[in-house]
């Protein structure tokens, strides 16, 4: 599994021209399946992101978390993430799962979330062409990824 995480001050998913979801002050996060991801995996995943110390404390040095906080995070799937394009122009998406593996491993992370974390979880539409505008905040980014 791997994610591109962004502070963001605001995010919204919008597919065929409507808003499918938004958040405020939080973390947009951009997820891709692997072959081998499972559980245990989603597990560690939503652990790390909930609590990522890249919010700023009262000295404006990042050491709060979404938790801290009570900042919303917006899952989006996105394959494209495992984009391998160290050989040639084309990137190569052999290490990201096809969506009979990665759509319900993406569902029950984002199920996950909302049941264990008292946070607005916010997500995209699988699979869907989505439009994403958001605010990013700092900017601030970081790849998380768990083999």
């Amino acid at each position: 599994m791997k994610a591109v995480v962004q502070r963001v001050k605001k995010a919204k998913v919008i597919v065929d021209g409507r808003t499918v979801s938004e958040i405020g002050n939080g973390l947009l996060v951009l997820l891709a399946v692997s072959h081998s991801d499972d559980l245990q995996v989603f597990k560690w995943m939503a652990n790390k992101l909930v609590n990522l110390r890249i919010f700023a404390d009262e000295e404006y040095k990042m050491n709060k978390s979404a938790l801290d906080i009570k900042a919303d995070i917006m899952m989006i799937s996105n394959f494209t993430v495992y984009g391998d394009v160290r050989k040639g122009f084309r990137p190569n998406f052999m290490k990201s799962a096809p969506a009979d593996i990665s759509e319900p491993i993406y569902t029950q992370m984002v199920n996950f979330m909302r049941a264990n974390y008292d946070l607005k979880i916010a997500d995209g539409k699988f699979g869907a062409m989505m439009d994403i505008e958001l605010i990013n905040d700092g900017p601030v980014t970081v790849i998380l990824e768990k083999d």
